[in-house]
């Protein structure tokens, strides 16, 4: 197996205490563009959610959808596709009372108690890669439930290119700082754990076809980043699957 797998699980190191103490609310700030640095990032993030949402986009098929990290579930207001739609999200309290709750057919915490009988013919993902303390787990399980003809979407930023450092540090970043007078980087360290090229290694990795559009000029002048997987390599996702059992039994 390929070396760079050996990096994972990350860590998260520790938050300075005066961001720990504000995390949360700034978290849920940023993701429902409660602010005006957030409300701008929403405007330009619907490029990632337009395009992972593209292929059911006024489209008569049944696609039955799993999404890994739902947040907020804003995902739904771009899908107008038609199938179950299912989420997979650790913090519960994110989709709580929103109102796209009922269109939701099942809600996982993690991967691990989706039953393997459970298979679709999307998973998607938005903004929620470059979270993942680890990735390679989370791509090879969620590709055993995919359909032979079933793809992996996926939509991320540019995290380690100097035009997603650009956007971040001249937007939140600077809002950050003017209302609590702290360094908004402790908080994109903290939360981004993955560089768009160390996501890019581990879905070509698992997956045979790998299409990807940016929104930029490359991948490494780009402020998103858009992949499309389809056929994985089910040796691989099996093999690894046994090894993380093996590692944590």
């Amino acid at each position: 197996m390929d070396q760079f797998l050996g990096k994972y699980p990350k860590y998260r190191a520790d938050l300075p205490e005066n961001i720990s103490r504000i995390h949360k609310k700034v978290y849920q700030n940023n993701r429902e563009g409660v602010t005006v640095a957030a409300s701008i990032s929403q405007k330009m993030e619907s490029w990632l959610h337009k395009m992972v949402a593209k292929d059911v986009v006024n489209s008569s098929a049944n696609k039955d959808t799993l999404e890994i990290g739902a947040g907020t579930l804003n995902q739904l207001e771009y899908e107008t596709g038609l199938g179950a739609y299912d989420i997979c999200e650790p913090f519960v309290e994110l989709y709580q009372n929103k109102k796209h709750l009922t269109k939701i057919r099942y809600k996982y915490k993690d991967l691990s108690e989706i039953p393997y009988s459970n298979m679709y013919d999307r998973i998607t993902s938005v903004a929620t890669l470059e979270h993942i303390l680890d990735l390679p787990f989370v791509i090879a399980k969620s590709a055993l439930h995919l359909n032979v003809n079933g793809k992996f979407r996926a939509s991320i930023p540019s995290e380690g290119s100097f035009l997603w450092y650009f956007g971040w540090r001249f937007t939140t970043g600077l809002e950050f700082w003017i209302k609590y007078r702290l360094n908004y980087k402790h908080l994109i360290r903290y939360e981004h754990v993955n560089t768009y090229k160390e996501i890019n290694d581990v879905l070509s990795f698992f997956y045979k076809k790998v299409n990807v559009k940016v929104y930029g000029i490359s991948k490494s002048i780009s402020f998103y980043q858009f992949y499309e997987c389809s056929m994985p390599d089910l040796v691989k996702c099996k093999s690894h699957i046994d090894l993380y059992k093996n590692r944590f039994e």
